[in-house]
């Protein structure tokens, strides 16, 4: 076997052996769950995640997760925890402990100083048996057979069962909470996945020059218009109604076809009932309009009267595309 095959064989020996340990999280799941999930939900704190090592990595994940799902949350590494850090643990926040041994020396002194403060504490542990679970009000069993790692040292199979973990517990309160698409665009403005819930049309056509000729617009006011107003196309109106579309596309067409384009209009070159979208629809909504017909504009109405264009570009750069 060539080194590049026993690569690969590598590769997917260790999606295997993760891949089963997932799944048999559903095996280990009781009502220390649920409990779990309805405590953080009920609570008027926040959660405070906390671990060592590779499980504090994980930690930091999950919390960046629940609060871009809505659940407050803050990580606490437990070594600094028990060196000043403990002041960020207020009285009605849950404390989470992730551990895959449950019997680290920085847990068993964090420990009972979260105990002493009556704060509810969860661990996520791969041993029931552990220091950490005995403690814990509730434990989310992650035990995994084997580490992917050939030596079964190296936390991998292992943190991968407290990452997805930490995944069910962001999901179910996220469903618990009615937490929308809309909601999960006011933590993510910024990014394309949020621009895609919350950009409308307008956000983007009313920063756009508005190009329109009429059905009588000589051809060569016609051309000045597209070239002026730099959007390829220009809108063809009646008293503000769109009524028709040029675009460089069918200038380049009449020119190939028309030798003698000197008495020509606007009307005789363009394409009635063009594509057109509502300035209240999502910029989301108009990209799927485009990618479907083959074009690369739209034109915009607002309440049935020509508002303006909306072109590929600009949805490529607001991230959209």
């Amino acid at each position: 076997m060539n080194q590049k095959n026993s690569i690969i064989n590598t590769a997917k020996q260790t999606f295997e052996m993760e891949s089963k340990a997932i799944s048999n999280l559903s095996n280990l799941i009781n009502e220390d769950f649920a409990d779990a999930v309805e405590l953080i939900y009920k609570s008027k704190g926040r959660v405070i995640i906390t671990g060592i090592g590779k499980s504090a990595i994980i930690a930091n994940k999950i919390v960046a997760t629940l609060n871009s799902t809505g659940t407050p949350a803050i990580f606490m590494h437990a070594a600094d925890a028990i060196h000043g850090d403990l002041g960020l643990i207020l009285k009605d926040d849950v404390v989470i402990c992730i551990s895959k041994s449950g019997n680290t020396p920085e847990i068993k002194v964090l420990v009972p100083l979260i105990k002493s403060a009556k704060n509810k504490m969860i661990a996520i542990t791969g041993n029931t048996d552990s220091y950490l679970s005995q403690q814990a009000h509730y434990t989310l069993n992650t035990y995994v057979e084997k580490e992917a790692c050939p030596n079964n040292l190296a936390p991998t199979t292992s943190t991968t069962a407290q990452l997805v973990i930490g995944d069910a517990l962001a999901i179910c309160l996220l469903e618990l909470r009615g937490f929308s698409s809309r909601d999960f665009a006011k933590y993510h403005p910024g990014g394309a996945l949020g621009k895609k819930l919350y950009l409308r049309v307008r956000d983007i056509s009313s920063v756009n020059q508005k190009p329109k000729v009429t059905r009588d617009t000589h051809i060569k006011d016609v051309i000045v218009e597209i070239t002026e107003k730099m959007l390829g196309v220009t809108a063809v109106v009646d008293a503000d109604k769109i009524i028709g579309i040029i675009t460089d596309g069918d200038l380049r067409r009449m020119l190939s076809k028309t030798e003698n384009f000197i008495t020509l209009t606007a009307k005789d070159i363009m394409s009635n009932n063009p594509k057109r979208i509502d300035g209240d629809a999502m910029a989301v909504d108009a990209k799927n309009i485009m990618e479907s017909n083959g074009i690369s504009q739209l034109l915009v109405e607002e309440q049935g009267v020509y508002a303006g264009v909306i072109h590929l570009h600009d949805l490529i750069k607001e991230g959209i595309i």
